[in-house]
């Protein structure tokens, strides 16, 4: 007997469909999502204490590290250091950004959602036993 999508008998058909119609509904969806940035040097990237941590001074230890990591690349505290800035400024400008839903008619919203909700759907109709 012929087995479908992930070894079931749901159907290979189906499995497609709802691939295509859930990527299609995930690329529609965040094609809609518009990020804006709110940072920028000098910008507040998170707290200790009541005190504002800004961007410019995350940068200071990284310039330490990296000096100390070309002095000597098995010093530990070095890449402890630079890493440890670059994973609180990446944390930082992820953090400060806003995420806002484009303009669209109430139509372009439900075809998005039912292309998406559906596809997966589908796709996981295909993938369970018969």
């Amino acid at each position: 007997m012929a087995r479908g999508a992930g070894g079931s008998n749901g159907g290979t058909g189906t499995f497609l469909i709802g691939l295509i119609m859930m990527i299609g509904g995930g690329y529609m969806l965040l094609n809609g999502i518009i990020v804006r940035p709110n940072f920028g040097f000098g910008s507040r990237v998170f707290g200790i204490g009541g005190v504002p941590i800004t961007s410019g001074m995350v940068l200071i230890p990284f310039m330490f590290g990296v000096g100390m990591i070309f002095y000597s690349s098995k010093n530990w505290i070095g890449w402890l250091l630079a890493g440890g800035s670059m994973v609180a400024l990446i944390f930082g400008v992820i953090a400060n950004m806003t995420l806002q839903l484009a303009r669209m008619s109430a139509f372009d919203l439900i075809v998005i959602l039912v292309l998406l909700v559906g596809g997966i759907g589908l796709f996981l109709r295909s993938l369970r036993a018969g």
